[in-house]
């Protein structure tokens, strides 16, 4: 990791690039995408599921990507992780991708599946934070993001970013873990306590948020039931596979990560968290 972040995008960059997190991510989610997943059925496979997000994300796009040829369309993705949505956008011709990403051990990781794809020339990976993007202004059609944002200690920044790199008419899609709107931090310690943050974003704040930074909000489409069932769904596979898992993964990172993945499921049945897909678009003036 290199460069000057915030606390809080220090302290995760910290916790994606310690051995026991990179082998239960890489283990759990098949190594491609490291997001909440959409379920057609509880018991399909979690990287099934991620991959049906990551196509939901590219149908919410619409324009530019409808109404530009692909063999100039430029992406940034915020939070890339293992680069799974990067590969996915690039299976379209002329598409290519800036991966913005604070992990040392998932760029890495990104960067080799990259190369075996034969996208390496058509994804950049920057070992950078999305909170100071290293790229020109209005270099974008298109930002993307999911389920990256929370561990910024500065959304209001990040919302400002996405609009300095989107040309006129650029989209941004993203997913985020947030509190449901009116839901104040102190209801939400535990969950907070373990992913070392002060507080979530919420629907409401993510709208005033981008319309702070010059961005329109065109679509919000709750899906928190999917949050209450991709973390039920890895906490049943890491206990049906945690005998073979503490082979490379510490018991204590297991038992706090069980424990965690229920303050999540309980968060979500109780009102108090909600996830989805959102779409916010930078006007033409």
């Amino acid at each position: 990791m290199s460069g000057t972040y915030s606390q809080a995008a220090s302290t995760a960059a910290s916790y994606y690039d310690s051995d026991d997190a990179d082998r239960f991510y890489a283990g759990i989610w098949g190594g491609e995408d490291i997001h909440i997943g959409l379920y057609e059925r509880s018991d399909e496979p979690i990287a099934t599921a991620s991959r049906r997000t990551v196509d939901a994300l590219i149908e919410l796009i619409g324009t530019p990507l409808d109404s530009k040829s692909t063999n100039d369309l430029r992406v940034v993705d915020f939070g890339s992780g293992y680069g799974g949505a990067a590969r996915r956008l690039c299976s379209s011709p002329g598409i290519r991708v800036d991966a913005v990403n604070i992990s040392a051990v998932e760029n890495a990781r990104h960067r080799l599946l990259n190369e075996e794809a034969g996208l390496s020339e058509r994804i950049t990976v920057h070992d950078a934070s999305f909170e100071a993007v290293p790229l020109p202004d209005g270099c974008a059609d298109v930002i993307w993001s999911q389920d990256a944002i929370l561990h910024s200690g500065d959304r209001r920044t990040v919302m400002k970013e996405a609009a300095r790199l989107l040309k006129p008419g650029g989209v941004m899609v993203m997913t985020d873990p947030m509190a449901t709107d009116g839901v104040n931090a102190d209801s939400l310690t535990a969950i907070l306590d373990r992913i070392h943050l002060a507080d979530l974003g919420s629907p409401e704040r993510y709208r005033s948020w981008g319309n702070e930074a010059g961005l329109k909000r065109t679509d919000w489409n709750d899906q928190t039931k999917m949050l209450i069932e991709h973390y039920s769904r890895v906490r049943i596979e890491l206990r049906r596979r945690r005998q073979d898992l503490e082979s490379s993964i510490s018991p204590d990172y297991l038992e706090r990560m069980d424990a965690g993945l229920g303050h999540w499921v309980e968060g979500g049945q109780s009102g108090r968290l909600s996830w989805g897909l959102m779409r916010f678009i930078k006007p033409l003036n």
